[in-house]
């Protein structure tokens, strides 16, 4: 093989990486995790709903908001301790810390580093991207696969999970809003429908969708900055911030 056919074909397979990459990087939310997701042996909800192994979270409770994380007495801010894997990189602990802060520059919710808290998160690259819902009592993990996960929006997804929150469909309220092709339980908040929550719908597969807006179905659902404003107030509604 002469070099001229050598460096053909190393520019053809440069040129097919190029591509591929571009056509992840514009993917929503719901059709990165799904991707990401594809093939895992948990048992997810929804696309990227852990369930636990001792309780039932078809809902936290409506009244009580049993599953919440605790208000500190002293600050009057939610903290919620953290330990974040070494396995990864700088660049990537550095994404994952900007996309807690952005809580607290908007609520009064803090993700603070533990020290001996019983009860926390523990970030870790496992397969996938996916979160409990609301607080379960002692690890909890929140899985944020290197090379997929670890975008600011994937991010804050899974920690509003983790705060108690479900996919944005699931909320009863509004339904005049969208058609649905499944119902679930859960609380709203009295706010309105969102189409711009980090909390998009998920189908069961990337192609698939759960919802369609109406009356025009051409109304784009979710996107992949982060939170909504909707999504910040439902935060500080839920734990009663002063914000």
């Amino acid at each position: 093989m002469d070099l001229t056919t050598r460096v053909s074909l190393l520019l053809l397979l440069l040129g097919f990486c190029n591509a591929h990459h571009d056509h992840f990087s514009g993917e929503d939310i719901s059709t990165t995790i799904l991707r990401m997701n594809n093939g895992s042996t948990e048992f997810l909800v929804e696309g990227d709903i852990l369930l636990p192994k001792n309780r039932n979270t078809t809902k936290c409770p409506n009244k009580n908001y049993s599953c919440r994380c605790p208000k500190s007495p002293t600050s009057g801010n939610v903290d919620v301790p953290y330990v974040l894997s070494d396995k990864y990189d700088d660049g990537e602990k550095k994404t994952i810390l900007e996309a807690m802060k952005g809580f607290e520059t908007a609520t009064c919710v803090r993700f603070v580093p533990r020290t001996a808290e019983e009860a926390y998160l523990s970030t870790e690259p496992r397969y996938g991207c996916f979160s409990l819902v609301g607080r379960i009592g002692d690890k909890q993990v929140v899985s944020l696969q290197r090379f997929g996960c670890v975008q600011h929006g994937i991010i804050q997804h899974e920690l509003l999970h983790a705060l108690g929150f479900y996919h944005e469909h699931t909320r009863p309220a509004h339904q005049d809003y969208y058609i649905d092709f499944y119902k679930k339980d859960s609380y709203n908040l009295n706010t309105k429908y969102d189409y711009s929550s980090v909390m998009t719908a998920f189908g069961i597969t990337p192609e698939s969708e759960t919802l369609t807006p109406i009356p025009n179905p051409n109304v784009p659902i979710g996107q992949i900055v982060g939170m909504s404003d909707i999504d910040i107030l439902r935060v500080n509604i839920l734990y009663q911030c002063q914000n």
